[in-house]
């Protein structure tokens, strides 16, 4: 459905993007994971067609895709981009925003699907509400409607919930992917958080410094991480010596020994997390991260052992 070969892209003299080679099946969920200004929103902007590459070419069914140097309206009909400033009109209602793309020759049809994608997005109490009025959140969620709004093949999502609240984001994220899901629309999403990437992707793809550096299922990428940058996007990093090899380990793999054998260290800080606490302790001059069920004296000398 969609192919990159080759693609690369720079600013002046600054390599954004380098060589990316990928491919997206109708209907997969991809999630670009890395750091701010990694190339992952330059990466979104290319695939729409907001950029002229510098090498490779882009393939949607085929048919390549060109830049602005070529279309005078950049944007493939069949996609939409869903960028962090959301672009939406501040003094028209919520349901004007999200139904400013589709036909008024159909208007049962249109304000059925305004209200569908309102009740997506948990929006429907604020239907008749300016958008300058909305919060942060709001405006995102409503841009997340409008990019849906007309039934797009491909969304390609840059950090859709960035603005949203913790105790609204679960719920949203769930409906949302489930209902892309449900409509086998094609979803690209760049982001950091890793929550997003291992529950709601069928592939990550670790970017660093315009490349990809580590691509596999949710799975995969974090029970076998490459290396540590890609072990750190989901939690604290143990870097520690098993057998006279290297291994990363995070804190629910380290354990204390229940005997006076195992990894010698002693107890700097621990760190009420709700279920569990994350124990801080000072290892041959390094500190290690471990869980364990109750808050553990400072300076208490203990032994840790690996769990896998």
């Amino acid at each position: 459905m969609l192919q990159l070969q080759n693609v690369s892209f720079s600013y002046a003299e600054e390599i954004n993007l380098n060589s990316i080679n990928f491919s997206v099946e109708k209907g997969a969920h991809i999630c670009i994971l890395g750091e701010s200004g990694c190339g992952k929103t330059t990466l979104l902007k290319a695939i729409y067609g907001l950029l002229d590459l510098t090498e490779g070419e882009i393939l949607w069914n085929h048919e390549k895709l060109l830049g602005p140097a070529y279309h005078l309206i950049p944007g493939h009909p069949a996609m939409k981009y869903l960028a962090q400033d959301f672009d939406l009109m501040p003094y028209i209602s919520v349901e004007d925003n999200i139904g400013k793309h589709l036909s008024r020759r159909y208007m049962q049809q249109r304000k059925e699907r305004i209200e569908e994608l309102l009740r997506v997005v948990d929006m429907t109490a604020f239907a008749k509400t300016h958008v300058k009025l909305l919060s942060g959140g709001q405006k995102q969620r409503v841009a997340l409607a409008r990019a849906m709004a007309k039934e797009p093949k491909l969304v390609l999502l840059d950090e859709p919930f960035s603005h949203i609240d913790n105790f609204r984001r679960n719920a949203l994220r769930r409906d949302l992917y489930a209902y892309l899901k449900q409509e086998n629309i094609t979803c690209i999403t760049a982001t950091h958080d890793s929550e997003e990437a291992l529950s709601f992707s069928n592939e990550i793809k670790v970017m660093r410094e315009g490349s990809f550096i580590q691509t596999g299922k949710p799975e995969t990428i974090f029970n076998s991480p490459k290396n540590a940058y890609v072990a750190s996007f989901f939690g604290d990093v143990n870097l520690l010596e098993i057998d006279e090899e290297p291994r990363i380990l995070f804190p629910h793999q380290l354990m204390i020994s229940t005997i006076e054998k195992g990894w010698k260290g002693r107890v700097l800080k621990s760190y009420f997390k709700g279920s569990y606490y994350l124990i801080e302790a000072l290892m041959n001059k390094n500190q290690v991260f471990f869980k364990h069920p109750v808050s553990l004296e400072k300076g208490k000398q203990i032994y840790l052992e690996s769990t896998v």
